[in-house]
Parts: structure tokens; sequence; C-alpha cells
């Protein structure tokens, strides 16, 4: 095994040139990866096989595999290359007997002929005949050196040596003519399926064969030669038993058995069998680990059903949601028993819900089912079931062996054998569980135990779900309901958000989001965090965010809006308080105010591809000090600059400082692709596995307006002509603007608008004009906050209202919005394209004009 950093999967000699064919003329077995790791951990360092040569009564060595490592207590040592068939040896013995032999130290110092040459001390033997009575093809011959089998080979080594040398007889079998194949050791360790592995814990390199990575569900072209790789496939219920061998100990030094499960790219779940021991440091050799792996059951189990009780405690345990149960119930029952089906399903109100089925395939299932498949999973009526309806009503298993008449919808689960399991929990049935085979199954007394112990323990963790699954609904919809459905659509820019609920305790926190169209050319985002992860932490954010969103679109500016809000919550008389960071952005100038009350400053990645934090002044939190001043900071734009806003739950954890986090989420959105501003926000969230707290993300690409509108106002005088005044300025601009064609509409419009304004309102009253595209939009502002109001009845003998209901009969939109100091009324006229083409860029600008003749 390298140190320096190198690893592979797989080795491409296995044999010292001191051993194997210099001393026995016979080539060993070609083999791909470390297959005399398997060996080894089975305490064989030598492996040979004879086979008796025709006529000469005697055995020939046709196969050896195994190499002695640099100071094992066999340099150089080998197997005779012939042994006499009426001779003391043990493979002879073994011939002849038909009998596994088993010789510990002892007993092979004692044998005169047939063990390795030069004899060593501490060897051990065995010999494994290959073939029954009457077909007997020839002998295994294995030695064993310490500290492999210091007492001779171990009843475990002794199993898997005998399946071995089963495989090793199935290639002489297969194998045409009278003559053993060329290669039979390496072909029939293959054949086992069972995979080896060498891991060096100071390193976390391991060697691997192909076999392993097979199991696991890796090519060898993508495996590194790291363990971590390996480990990134198994369930994360089974990490700790894993990190176990990834970093032995002094009370885990021994040999090592367990079963983990391992996630295959197809999704399939695979049970796989573990044996291991650590080999101590010697010489420059650091201190290893050598395993075999194998899928469950080539190699005998480690666990019994006590054990496999305890584990499915444990996975029950951590199982959370209706699903989680689902799958721990098929990681137990399904493979382990050899099961070609498992359903789970709860009991709601005479109906079974299906939790989960595998496999998932609709195919796989009855015609029945899949005729109720409208959703992910498909449900029916308990009396459609007389089965299913009299084991809920009794409470007891039903185990159906092959051939028993049963209903359409369940003989199609287990033509070879059902079994159907009510799931008890607190006095009541919660659910079923069944297990079909397609094959004859026969249940034997431990299968029936083991079923028995599973339903109870589901029933009880399936009913916990429910509550969970009810709760987290619940939690789920109010979070839905304080944030936006969905964001406007923004001329200039385009805008997403993220949502992430904390993964712990209920799924519902303080943090919120906003997006609020303030005009046609102008848009305020908000994002917030108020303290806490309850319902009230909850409800105090959807009443700060509507709060937020009233105070902004009544026209107030980021600061007033920031105030109010701060004052609203310290009135509330609660306990919490909250941040915020408040950005009102003109998306014709690309000039931007934010406002920040203990929130973070805000990240923009520039068209460059640079990312940084904006330096913005900040206050105190809301809810804190009642009398609070939030300045304003500007910040300019320019298009192609994405505007990020996080909360803290993003770029802070436990394990994660604030300003590390920061530097992570800036490094991210450089890195990102502001093309797809949805992709971007996945990417900044990334994988940020068990969060600690809830996390809201507000992205902006400001891209600027594609049109830039042009603008003239008027500031209307309260004199006897103003509206005189008004209509002639208005006409002028229309000329100038290359827009006569509606000169009559609009003109009308400004007549009945500022007559309106002058008439029922007191104070300042301005007319402004705004050309985009093939729109022209008149705006009245006035100092009164009321709406105008359109009458209900009008006929001949009312005095007014036609004004306004003639204006919105000419217009395509008209309306009013609040702003500050008062309101603004406003309509939209379409304008035809002018003779030449575009309208004239020309205009007297926003700046009032003073009343004059025309």
């Amino acid at each position: 095994m390298p140190h320096d950093g190198g690893a592979h999967a797989g080795v491409s000699q296995l044999w010292p040139s001191e051993a194997g064919p210099a001393d026995t003329g016979v080539r060993p077995s070609a083999r791909t990866g470390p297959g005399e790791w398997a060996l080894r951990f089975a305490g064989a360092a030598l492996a040979a096989v004879y086979a008796p040569a025709a006529g000469a009564g005697e055995l020939r060595l046709v196969d050896t595999a195994g190499s002695p490592l640099p100071g094992s207590p066999l340099p150089g040592s080998h197997l005779p290359e012939r042994l006499s068939l009426a001779g003391r040896s043990p493979a002879a013995q073994t011939f002849r007997t038909g009998r596994p032999l088993w010789l510990n130290p002892e007993a092979l110092s004692l044998c005169p002929e047939g063990g390795p040459v030069p004899p060593r001390i501490g060897a051990s033997l065995g010999a494994l005949p290959l073939g029954a009575e009457g077909d007997r093809r020839g002998c295994l011959v294995v030695v064993g050196t310490p500290p492999d089998t210091t007492d001779g080979f171990e009843p475990e080594q002794r199993r898997f040596l005998e399946r071995y040398a089963d495989a090793v007889t199935d290639l002489f079998h297969s194998g045409a003519g009278p003559h053993p194949p060329p290669a039979l050791l390496g072909p029939a360790l293959r054949s086992l399926g069972v995979g080896a592995f060498a891991l060096v814990p100071d390193t976390g390199l391991i060697e691997a064969d192909d076999t392993l990575l097979d199991l696991v569900g890796i090519t060898p072209d993508d495996f590194d030669g790291k363990a971590d790789t390996l480990l990134a496939h198994a369930l994360p219920e089974d990490m700790h038993a894993l990190m176990t061998v990834l970093e032995p100990s002094a009370q885990t030094s021994g040999r090592r058995e367990l079963e983990f499960r391992v996630r295959c790219p197809t999704g399939e779940t695979r049970w796989l069998s573990m044996s291991c021991r650590v080999e101590p440091a010697a010489g420059d050799r650091l201190e290893r680990v050598l395993g075999v792996v194998t899928a469950t059951p080539v190699l005998p189990r480690g666990t019994d059903d006590v054990a496999r009780i305890q584990w499915l405690t444990a996975a029950l345990d951590e199982a959370v949601t209706v699903s989680d149960v689902g799958q721990v119930v098929v990681a137990a029952l399904r493979e382990p028993l050899g099961a070609d089906r498992v359903a789970l399903a709860a009991l709601q109100d005479d109906r079974l819900m299906i939790a989960l089925l595998d496999p998932p395939q609709p195919a796989a299932w009855p015609e029945a089912w899949r005729a109720e498949w409208r959703s992910e999973w498909p449900d029916a009526p308990v009396r459609a079931l007389p089965t299913l309806r009299s084991a809920l009503s009794d409470g007891r298993m039903d185990l159906w062996p092959a051939g028993t008449a049963l209903e359409p919808g369940l003989a199609e689960v287990g033509a070879g054998g059902l079994a159907v399991l009510p799931l008890p929990a607190k006095g009541r049935v919660a659910g079923i569980c069944l297990v079909g085979w397609d094959q004859p199954h026969e249940f034997v007394p431990e299968e029936r135990s083991l079923l028995t112990a599973t339903a109870a323990l589901v029933g009880q963790a399936l009913k916990r779900a429910h509550a969970h699954d009810a709760e987290q609904e619940l939690a789920t919809m109010l979070q839905r309901s304080l944030l936006p459905r969905r964001l406007p659509e923004l001329p200039g820019g385009t805008a997403v958000a993220r949502y992430l609920p904390a993964r712990r305790g209920l799924q519902v926190g303080g943090d919120w989001y906003d997006v609020i169209a303030l005009s046609e050319d102008r848009v305020a985002l908000v994002i917030g965090d108020v303290q806490g992860h309850s319902a009230g932490a909850a409800t105090i954010m959807g009443q700060m965010r509507t709060a937020v969103r009233a105070y902004a679109m009544e026209g107030h500016p980021p600061d007033v809006v920031v105030s109010h809000a701060n004052r609203l919550l310290v009135g509330m008389e609660t306990d919490l308080f909250a941040t915020c960071c408040y950005v009102e952005l003109d998306m014709e100038e690309g000039t931007t105010l934010v406002v920040r009350a203990g929130h973070l400053s805000p990240l923009v990645r520039r068209p460059d591809g640079t990312a940084e934090e904006v330096e913005v002044e900040g206050g105190p939190p809301l809810g804190v000090v009642a009398e609070a001043d939030f300045p304003m900071t500007a910040v300019e734009l320019a298009p192609g600059t994405v505007l990020a806003l996080v909360t803290d739950g993003l770029v802070e954890a436990a394990d994660l400082p604030l300003d590390e986090g920061m530097r992570r989420t800036r490094a991210a959105l450089a890195a990102a692709d502001p093309a797809d501003p949805g992709r971007m926000a996945d990417d900044l969230l990334g994988d940020i596995g068990r969060r600690e707290d809830d996390v809201a993300l507000l992205l902006l690409r400001y891209d600027g307006m594609k049109t830039r509108p042009i603008r003239a106002g008027w500031m209307v005088w309260r004199l006897p002509d103003a509206v005189m005044h008004a209509r002639r300025f208005t006409a002028r601009i229309l000329r100038r603007w290359k827009v006569g064609e509606t000169a009559d509409a609009v003109l009308l419009v400004v007549s009945e608008l500022v007559t309106n304004a002058l008439v029922h309102t007191q104070g300042s009253v301005r007319l402004d004009l705004m050309l985009r595209g093939d729109r022209l939009r008149v705006s009245v502002s006035d100092s009164s906050p009321r709406a105008p109001a359109k009458p209900v009845i009008v006929d001949w003998e009312s005095t007014g209202g036609r004004g306004l209901l003639l204006v919105e009969a000419m217009s395509e939109s008209f309306g009013s919005v609040p702003v500050a100091g008062g309101k603004q009324v406003y309509c939209e006229i379409s304008v035809p394209p002018s003779p030449d083409g575009e309208p004239a860029r020309t205009g007297f600008g926003s700046r009032p004009h003073p009343v004059g003749p025309p």
C-alpha cells in the first residue's frame, strides 16, 4: 500500500519473484484486483489446487494463489508440485476420505509430507476435497501464517474456505474435457462476489478490488483511492459503525463483523456484509485494516436476530417522516428475507394510504392497484380487500404460503408467499405491512419472530411519523401563507428567492423576504429575520412583512419605512426582535437606497465577475429602540450587476464563523453564472447539510431598462386658468414627442384629472407625463390621501362624477397609488407609432415648470 498519497483499485502483479512460479513451475491465476487480501483475511497466505494425474497415482499442483508479504514467517515457501495418492500428506488423505482436514501448527509440525517447503514454525494448513464421492476432482490446500492462524483456522475462516472450495469445484465441472481449467483460484474467488480491501487509517487511503467497487456501485475509473469516496455511498444511519473501521481504536483492534447498506446509482438500497481486522504496523508499513465485503448472505451474517432488532429500533428512532419509516422497513425486510415486494400503508378512515412501495414501479404491482394510482402512491378502501380487513380486525399477523386462494388485489403481491403484518400502536392498528415472494417461500420460526417484532416497532414509529408529518404540513402551510406566493415581473431586472426551513424542531421560522413594485420603474427588495423558530416568530414575521409592504406602498422613503416598522414592533410588546435590510432600486437609473436594521449587508456581483460586500451604515434591530435612526446609503448598480440579500442561516452555523460564511458566499456568488438567476440561487444555497437555522435568499439581476422613458412635469398653480395652462403645456409636449394623434384624448384626460385635484383637494398639484414605447402615462399628484371616488349612480340630475368615468373609458388603465404626502391618480393611453418611426427623445425632463403663457 503506497503511503505517498497514491492509491489505486486493483494491482497488476500479485506474486513476488521469490514465491510461486519460480519454485513450482506452475503459473498463478491471472487475477485483476488484490484478491490475495480476501485469502489473507480468511487466514490463507498460500492456496493451491491439486488434481489427480491420469494413470500416475499422484496429485499434481495445477494452480496456486497468494503471496506471503515481506516479513511473514513463510518467505520463499511453496508447496510440493507432486504428492503421492497413497501417501500421508493432508491433500492425499482428504482426497481419499472426502473430508476436510484442518491442522494447527502443532499438528502440521508432525505431518511427514505435503506441508510447506521448507517447513515453517507457526504455520497452519487446511485441505478441502473438491467434488463429491464418485466425482472427486481434486483437493484445495491452504496454508495459514501467524497472526492470521496462530491456533489454526477459526470457524468463520473455515466456512469461507469451504465456500471457496465449492466455487473451485463448480469451475472444474464447467471445464471442457478431462483436464482442469488453466485458472481456478482467481475466477473462483470472483464468482463468490467477495470484494477485498486494505485500508491505511492514518492516510485515509484504501486499495479496493474491482468486486468491492462493483458492490458499492463505483466504476474503477471513478475511484480515487480515498475511503471517503466509498463512504459517500453508505446510508447515513450506518455511518457510525463504518467510522469505527476507518478510525479503529484499541477496543476495535480484533476481528470485526458488521452489516451496512449502500445506495446504488440506480437508487436501489443494497445490504453488504463486512468482516475486517486490524493488522499492526510492522517496520516501514503503517497500521492497516484488511477486510472483505460481500452482498448478504454470501458470508455468514455477523448479527443475530437480537442484534437485528436492536438495529431496527435504532433506525426507527432516527426515522422522522412516514417516508423515513418506509425506507427502514424496506431495508429491514426485503433483501434480508429475500422478498420481492414490500408495501407499507397507513390506515385512515377505512382506507389504506400507501406510504411506500418497493419496488416503486407500478408494473410490479397488481392491476387493481395500478387502477388506483392517481398520485405518487395508490390508495384503496379496506372493504375491497377482505384478507386485509380480517387481519386489521384481528390485529394478528397472517402468513399465507404459496397456492393460497387470495383476492386478486393480494394474490399478485406474493404468489410464492405473503406476510400480512398489522402494525399496532397504542391499542389500535396504525397501518399494515405486506411482504411478498414470487417463488415458493417457507416461513421458518426465526422469520415469524422477526416479523412479529418488526410489526410492533414499525407501528409505533408509523404513528409518531404521522403526527410529525401533520405538524410539519401545518407549519409549511403557515410558512407559505406568510411568504410571497410569487414575485412580480420587473422591467429591467429579474428577481428570484429561496426559502429553506430549519431541519430541527418545528420547520417554521422568522426569515422573510419580499419584492414590492412601487411603480413602473421603482422596486423595493426586503429581507428580514425575526428572532426564534416557532409559531410566534412566524406570526411576528407575517406582521412585519405586511407592515413593511404597507408603509412602502404609501410612498415613504426607505428610512421612514423601516422607522415605522420599528415603532410598530416596539408597540407590540413582544420579547422578540427582528433584523431587516430594505433596498429601494430605481430600475431606470440603477441607483439604490439601502437601509440596514441589524441585518447583514447586501452582496453584489459586478458585471466583471467580482463579488463584494456592500458597505452600508446600519441601525439597531427592529423592536429594540423606538426612536432609533436608520441612515440610508446610496449605491450605484450597472447593468449586469446581481444584488444578493441573505439571512444568517446561510452564512453562519455552530461550526461556521460568520466571516468565513460570508467569504464562501462571496466566492460562490462570483463563480455562479448570472445568466440563470434561479440556478444561481441554487448554487449559493449549495449543500448546507442539517440546517440549524432557516435560510432566506433574495437575488436581483439588474439588466437596466431596455426602453428608457421620457418625462415632462408641470407644477399646477391654483389660478383661475390653471387647467388651461395645464392643457397648453400638455399640447406642447405632445407635439415635441410627435404623438399628436392622441392629443384630443390626452387633453381631455388632463382637464378632468387636474380639475378634480383642484376642486377636491388642498395644497399643491402636479402634472407628470411619461412616454415609454407605445404608452403615454398621465399622472396628477395632490396632497390628499383619499382616493377619488367614482359615483355609484349616474343619471340626468347628477352634477359630478362623469369625468372619472370618462377618463376610465378612454384609458388602457386607470387608478391611484399612495405617494409621500398624498396620492397620485394616473391613467395610460395607447400611442400609435409616429409616421417616421421612433418618437423624439426630447422633453423638458422632470423639473417643474412655472406657470406662464405657452
